[in-house]
């Protein structure tokens, strides 16, 4: 048995194909660079057809490479928070919003919930513009159409391939709009999205499966049997897929954006531990839910620095990074897109300090990325005190896994704590395809797992990765 593997990323969408113990197998890896639009205003969004038709492509480049045979299952990571308005005929009224779009704002007088804190506990979030509640009524607002339905990215591209596609559970915790313990669309949050349940996606069943449409069975024969899982939200099946799946290990995670979580197991229906103010909760699966902080910046911060400051490149920059103490480099402010929830700085906020003609383009690189490292340090601190204890720490995502110094800071960071790094880059496919398997127990046994300075390039292909992938 073989899994397809997709990974629905912001920067990229990703296919692999794995074997039944989660390995990859040789050359079966397509990847399509996806075009986000980013403006000054704070705009973070992605064509939804265009997206499509990049999916398309990585499933013909796998099927014409003759990767698609045994496959059993499909497994998909995607990315949380993303929101498409649709019309009758399913036809996309505008580009979708990314969690990256921080521009949404309440309208029309609102006031948000109630009760602000019962209202955090139960859905795992705020009346904030990352989440549904607010999105919705402000898409409403400025579309000169009238929209009858509203689809995640996720939901978007499959309805265009499978026969039926309802929310996952995962996924739909990250609209906000879910409550977390009941796993039904929780009332006020609809309220505040001023929005029917008709005018969503149905939620996903515990055992639901897809299949694809007859003429796309007809485009890749080898799928017409497999079994489409449900998506998980991608935070979380990186979680998996760092071996972080109880509350001895937190994962930070940095591939375009970067976040820290901390895994647990309960079910729907259990009371949930009480979450603290500053950090979110979704769900996994209809069993587990992932606590923690996400911001907007991570190896999108050397995506930026490596266009505009002429860096060096390959082994040159590593060589000069090395000469940068882990904790030195420029005082930076690295929210360069703004706060992801439930901060509200707007897009713009990045800012460097102490620059002198001596500065080097490295010495700024070095300053972002320590920023980044000192704000998962604050938030892990305030993880650590929902489950009373320190844990360990795993580094993950293409960022961390392509830069030695990168690790280096964050094990500077965040110690006294044991810190170690995921040496493969594609966590979340391999996350969700463990999902899907109902394996998460196997997680901690085949992660691959390297001390943070570790010199080894990752490769889950056989093939070396690029430096340093947004």
């Amino acid at each position: 048995m073989n899994i397809l593997a997709l990974d629905l990323g912001t920067s990229s969408v990703r296919g692999l194909v794995l074997d039944g113990d989660t390995e990859p197998l040789p050359g079966a890896l397509a990847r399509r660079r996806v075009s986000l639009a980013i403006g000054d205003d704070g705009t973070g969004t992605l064509s939804g057809p265009g997206y499509l038709a990049c999916l398309v492509e990585c499933l013909d480049e796998l099927a014409d490479g003759g990767h698609l045979r045994d496959i059993d299952l499909v497994a998909v990571s995607a990315q949380w928070h993303s929101v498409v308005p649709l019309d009758q005929d399913g036809t996309p009224l505008g580009p979708v919003l990314t969690w990256l779009d921080t521009r949404p704002t309440p309208v029309g007088g609102a006031t948000g919930p109630a009760d602000p804190a019962d209202y955090h506990q139960r859905t795992g979030s705020w009346w904030h513009r990352s989440y549904w509640s607010v999105r919705l009524p402000w898409l409403r607002e400025r579309s000169g159409t009238p929209i009858a339905r509203f689809v995640g990215l996720p939901e978007y591209v499959l309805g265009e391939l499978l026969d039926h596609v309802p929310m996952s559970i995962s996924q739909a915790s990250g609209t906000g709009l879910l409550d977390l313990a009941t796993l039904r669309w929780d009332e006020e949050a609809l309220a505040l999205a001023g929005a029917r349940t008709q005018e969503l996606p149905p939620l996903a069943g515990v055992d639901w499966r897809g299949r694809l449409r007859p003429d796309l069975a007809r485009r890749w024969p080898q799928l017409a049997q497999a079994h489409w899982c449900p998506p998980v939200g991608d935070g979380a099946a990186s979680n998996v897929g760092s071996g972080c799946v109880d509350p001895s290990r937190a994962a930070v995670t940095v591939g375009t954006s970067a976040a820290v979580r901390l895994m647990q197991r309960i079910p729907a229906g259990e009371p949930l531990p009480r979450l603290p103010d500053q950090l979110w909760r979704y769900r996994v699966d209809h069993d587990h839910v992932v606590t923690g902080a996400a911001y907007s910046s991570g190896g999108n911060l050397f995506a930026w620095a490596e266009r505009e400051l002429r860096l060096p490149k390959g082994a040159e920059l590593d060589a000069a990074l090395a000469l940068v103490p882990a904790g030195g480099g420029r005082p930076a402010d690295p929210r360069f897109g703004g706060d992801r929830a439930p901060g509200l700085a707007p897009a713009g906020t990045g800012e460097l300090r102490g620059l002198s003609f001596g500065t080097t383009a490295v010495d700024i690189l070095a300053g972002l990325m320590q920023g980044l490292c000192e704000m998962v340090a604050a938030d892990l601190a305030v993880l650590e005190s929902t489950v009373d204890r320190s844990v360990q720490v795993v580094l993950g995502g293409g960022a961390v896994a392509a830069s030695v110094w990168w690790r280096q800071a964050f094990a500077t960071a965040l110690a006294p704590r044991p810190v170690s790094h995921q040496r493969n880059p594609e966590i979340g496919a391999t996350g969700a395809a463990l999902v899907a398997l109902g394996r998460l127990g196997a997680a901690v046994e085949l992660a691959d797992i390297g001390r943070t300075d570790e010199l080894v390039l990752p490769t889950t292909t056989g093939r070396s990765h690029p430096q340093y992938p947004s």
